[in-house]
């Protein structure tokens, strides 16, 4: 067991995601100067650090997590951010576990959309009513795909990331909804209380993301 480390007003309480964004969200933290090492295989939900208690959780619980303020900040997905619907302050794009949210059907399909499937339904709803498309928005929990390879559903909103899945089932992007990527959300109230710590936490992340970008540019 991770031992307890007394908090005091400075005390940052971080919520993270668990699965692919948590090593690199644990590791960018880092070299912004947070004490963070999480240990593998742990089956530890909580994890505590001098100054900090980092949480894994859900990806979409992060949201909610940082709304409530039981979390003064966190990293998630900007499409679980839009979905989750909470107007959480949101600093830093971190520009890794990039990916896009788009509209799919199969290739040359060509009929009315009656019915979309998703596991992202207010983002489906949004879209949809931006086009004045009056479709059933049907959520599903896995392979959204084969909601139109089967005829559930005339097409399905989904995110992809390199397209191989969708090639390989004769599927194609008719349209892209937004693209997504890691961000920095933080609890309002949380800025102004632990400023001192959050702010320059959130200029060390600018930083360093902007470096990340540079590189990119100029290999």
């Amino acid at each position: 067991m991770t031992p307890a480390v007394q908090r005091g007003p400075d005390h940052l309480t971080l919520a993270l995601p668990k699965g692919r964004i948590l090593e690199e969200a644990v590791s960018l933290l880092s070299r912004a100067g947070l004490p963070l090492s999480l240990p593998e295989r742990s089956r530890a939900l909580r994890h505590e650090f001098p100054g900090v208690t980092v949480l894994e959780l859900r990806n979409q619980d992060v949201p909610v997590y940082v709304d409530l303020g039981v979390a003064d900040a966190g990293i998630v997905g900007k499409d679980v951010l839009v979905e989750s619907g909470r107007a959480i302050y949101e600093p830093v794009d971190l520009r890794f576990a990039g990916c896009r949210l788009s509209l799919i059907r199969e290739v040359g399909a060509t009929g009315l959309i009656a019915r979309v499937a998703t596991k992202y339904p207010r983002s489906a709803r949004a879209y949809l009513t931006s086009r004045g498309i009056s479709a059933e928005v049907v959520r599903l929990s896995g392979n959204i795909e084969l909601a139109a390879l089967t005829g559930l559903a005339d097409a399905v909103v989904d995110l992809v990331q390199t397209g191989s899945t969708l090639r390989a089932n004769n599927l194609e992007e008719v349209e892209v909804l937004f693209h997504s990527s890691a961000r920095l959300v933080v609890n309002r109230a949380a800025l102004k209380l632990r400023r001192e710590r959050l702010r320059p936490l959130i200029g060390r992340l600018r930083e360093l993301t902007a470096v990340g970008v540079e590189d990119l540019q100029n290999p």
